[in-house]
């Protein structure tokens, strides 16, 4: 069964060993966007963004996402509201993570609120048209949301 842990110190010692890649996913109703970040937890890439149809589908869809770069973890954008309580798809999130488990992997739930206004931000600066921001969006960011949770893991304090 996999760990799930709200905090970095908690999702890192559930990693095998300090660092390792791990995964950044944007969960919305329609797709699922996904994120890598590089072994030594430097920097998140935004890798792919993919259609959800049935869970069951979109299980077998990250379990080949996660083989074929050699994640070790996954973080999870949590969409909290903006006091920090749960909405609607807030449970739906904590929902999915739960039926990660049989991946076997440590997951975080991650704060997300302001991750999409970020990148919906960045893209319009960098002038990308609205149906190339729509595609690449969810991507964007999950890298966002793996970004802020690497760079939380690598400023913790060393264990003594």
């Amino acid at each position: 069964m996999a760990l799930i842990s709200i905090t970095a110190a908690e999702f890192a010692a559930a990693l095998p060993g300090h660092g390792g890649r791990l995964a950044g996913l944007d969960v919305g109703t329609k797709t699922i966007g996904l994120a890598t970040c590089d072994a030594g937890w430097s920097y998140a890439t935004p890798a792919e963004t993919f259609r959800r149809t049935k869970f069951t589908a979109d299980l077998e869809g990250l379990k080949a996402f996660i083989a074929k770069h050699g994640i070790v973890g996954l973080v999870v954008g949590l969409p909290l509201n903006l006091d920090g309580s749960d909405s609607p798809r807030t449970q739906s999130v904590r929902a999915f993570a739960r039926n990660l488990a049989p991946l076997g992997l440590p997951l975080l739930l991650w704060d997300e609120r302001w991750s999409t206004v970020a990148v919906e931000r960045a893209m319009i600066e960098a002038d990308l048209s609205r149906a190339k921001r729509a595609e690449k969006v969810d991507a964007h960011a999950a890298a966002h949301i793996l970004q802020g949770a690497i760079d939380a893991l690598v400023n913790l304090p060393s264990p003594s």
